[in-house]
């Protein structure tokens, strides 16, 4: 225990006297968030682009539903297509899209109406209002349908006196705090890159110090392979708790933002994906076959599931065979429950996205730990 303790401390002098360390650990985790304010602090929040895609066309009730949704208050609407949709949604120049499949309008006149996509990138908060009220609008157009029992004269009948009443709605203006949450959750996303980043580089000097022979100079001292693994885990647990502290604390007292999470439960589940984080920097270590290999296997895994993961943009603007696939991903999951705290629900509810953490981080250790005990060739590093 004295030798790892040793090790430990020695492991944390040598990165705190680097200058270059400081920026990479600490620097480059507040630059993420910077890129976010500039991305988010131009967003209008006072008028909602929709864009929305009519594949029901011909069809009345599915055209006064469009009209219906134009008629609300700040709320204006683009027609497009799908590709074109994404694409401006990725852009930020539309904040979110309806899908109105076709069929919509027979659904409705049935009483069933089939259920709307809405795909948006500033969350819930954002597309309630114009959600709520256009499903109260087609729940009444249903009720008709529901009402008609099948008869389309009856229907129009009903249809044609419940459109031409007016019915008049006051509404007031409440502070919109949508784009802050998006901003929190899109720092957090380049915060989980970089912890898995900074957690590979600490792992790396594994593979670094056996290619030096520093590795086989310390195993000739009292110091066991087990303690060395171990003191490099901790260390690396050590830098990446002072990671999230020092950017959660910028965030809040430095560049004002409210992330709509306390501390209390935003550190947890950032320190719960720590351990992910160093599992599978250890797993790719295991695997490497010397610090270029490393560094591919770097490049491979860590960037590319960030990406799938949404930690750059909003996964609800990729399709849905992509979404499917990053539930694969452990950022993922981390990133749904910052979604999930950010709506209110408490760290001790979410035990689905904390097992599914745990079982990644249990995974990726099992399998460095079986590697690490298969490869006994240390020519390579001779």
């Amino acid at each position: 225990m004295s030798e790892m303790l040793w090790l430990v401390r020695k492991s944390l002098s040598v990165i705190f006297r680097n200058r270059k360390n400081w920026f990479f650990y600490i620097g480059l985790p507040i630059i993420g968030v910077l890129v976010s304010m500039l991305l988010y602090s131009n967003v209008n929040t006072g008028t909602l682009k929709i864009g929305i895609i009519n594949q029901d066309s011909n069809q009345t009730i599915t055209s006064d539903a469009i009209h219906f949704v134009e008629g609300l208050n700040q709320v204006k609407i683009t027609l497009t297509d799908e590709e074109t949709m994404n694409r401006e949604i990725a852009a930020g120049k539309l904040d979110s899209g309806i899908v109105f499949k076709a069929g919509f309008a027979d659904s409705v006149r049935s009483g069933t109406p089939s259920q709307l996509d809405i795909v948006s990138v500033k969350g819930a908060q954002v597309t309630a209002y114009v959600k709520a009220m256009l499903q109260s609008y087609i729940g009444n157009v249903a009720a008709i349908g529901q009402s008609s029992h099948g008869d389309a004269a009856a229907f129009d009948t009903l249809y044609t006196a419940y459109t031409k009443h007016n019915f008049k709605l006051t509404s007031e203006t409440l502070q919109d705090s949508s784009n802050m949450k998006m901003m929190t959750y899109q720092s957090i996303g380049f915060l989980v890159m970089f912890m898995m980043l900074s957690a590979f580089n600490m792992m790396e000097g594994i593979i670094r110090e056996k290619e030096n022979r520093t590795f086989l100079r310390l195993l000739s001292s009292p110091m066991s392979s087990r303690a060395y693994v171990l003191s490099n885990v901790v260390v690396s647990i050590i830098i990446l708790l002072i990671q999230i502290v020092v950017t959660l604390i910028v965030m809040k007292n430095v560049l004002q933002i409210d992330t709509g999470i306390s501390f209390v439960q935003l550190v947890p589940a950032l320190l719960l994906f720590s351990l992910t984080a160093i599992a599978l920097a250890l797993m790719l270590i295991a695997f490497a076959k010397g610090s270029t290999s490393a560094g591919a296997l770097q490049n491979l895994v860590i960037v590319p599931t960030c990406l799938l993961a949404g930690c750059f943009f909003p996964v609800d603007i990729m399709p849905d065979t992509v979404r499917k696939i990053s539930n694969f991903t452990p950022q993922h999951w981390l990133l749904d429950m910052i979604n999930k705290l950010q709506q209110g629900e408490t760290f001790g509810s979410l035990y689905l996205n904390i097992a599914i953490l745990l079982a990644f981080a249990v995974a990726f250790a099992l399998i460095a730990i079986y590697r690490f005990g298969r490869n006994n060739d240390v020519r390579q590093f001779i």
